[in-house]
């Protein structure tokens, strides 16, 4: 029995310690958070502390009138409501055009297919600069300048998504295909019923990244959009830091507004978000 507790002590002197992953992780993970709550902070803080040569890390007292400030300066929750619309309806419309998109690519025989695909491909090598006078030229011409359709429209369709949705229906095993297509299913009942599940932590990639390029986006708002009652938060913010005197407290207040609803989603679907971007290999 001596002899056995001796040996087990003996392991546990030679098994290496974990403590220092521990802190060298909580270190990491304090200055990827610092820019964060520094932004709190100074939500909190008057515009001399913040401006004050001398650091100012905590506010002599607490400004929660900052926030209130936010909505007397900017129509906050007219452009909420705004980019709520935007990225749920161009969310939907990505998954659904992108999704068949992909599965005709990887799956269907028709004719010019690679053609059509390399057409779809050389968007992704094209800046989206290079084409935003033409679209604005259409929106303009449709009448739908300062309208949530014309903020919407260039982002029904993606390449990216595409790309995406062909790579992981390339990647499902054919042989289910072939098995449901001898039990009698058509294309569409194997697309929807086979296909389209296996698929689904490659949507939840695509979706995802929908959400945080449509919340974010910025120059195509500023574009075809000049009232402030219906542009996004993203343009909003912007036109509130364009100011010839900005005052930073209520500029990061309404910075941290505008993250909340994409923040909390995030901590909601945090485990769906973290495996749907690891299926994919998406960064």
């Amino acid at each position: 029995m001596t002899e056995l507790s001796a040996s087990v002590r003996t392991r546990s002197r030679r098994r290496p310690s974990h403590a220092w992953i521990h802190v060298v992780l909580a270190v990491g993970g304090f200055i990827m958070a610092l820019p964060f709550l520094w932004q709190i902070i100074m939500s909190l803080s008057t515009n001399a502390e913040v401006q004050s040569v001398t650091p100012v890390f905590w506010p002599a007292h607490l400004q929660w009138g900052n926030y209130v400030q936010v909505f007397e300066r900017m129509p906050f929750l007219s452009q909420l409501r705004t980019s709520i619309v935007i990225t749920v309806i161009r969310t939907l419309a990505q998954i659904v055009l992108c999704t068949l998109a992909g599965y005709a690519f990887a799956r269907m025989r028709f004719p010019f297919k690679g053609i059509l695909l390399a057409i779809v491909l050389s968007i992704l090598l094209v800046p989206s600069q290079a084409y935003l006078i033409s679209q604005y030229q259409i929106v303009q011409s449709l009448g739908w300048l300062n309208t949530v359709l014309g903020l919407v429209a260039p982002g029904l369709f993606s390449a990216f998504g595409t790309f995406l949705m062909r790579t992981a229906f390339i990647n499902l095993p054919r042989e289910l295909e072939e098995a449901a297509r001898i039990d009698g299913a058509n294309p569409i009942q194997i697309f929807w019923r086979v296909m389209l599940p296996l698929a689904r932590p490659s949507i939840s990639a695509l979706a995802i990244t929908t959400v945080l390029f449509s919340w974010n986006e910025l120059l195509w708002p500023l574009v075809v959009t000049t009232d402030s009652a219906q542009m996004p938060l993203a343009a909003g913010l912007a036109t509130i830091a364009g100011d010839v005197t900005i005052n930073y407290p209520v500029l990061m207040a309404a910075s941290l507004l505008a993250m909340a609803p994409v923040l909390i989603a995030f901590i909601v679907m945090q485990r769906r978000v973290i495996d749907g971007l690891a299926t994919s290999g998406l960064k």
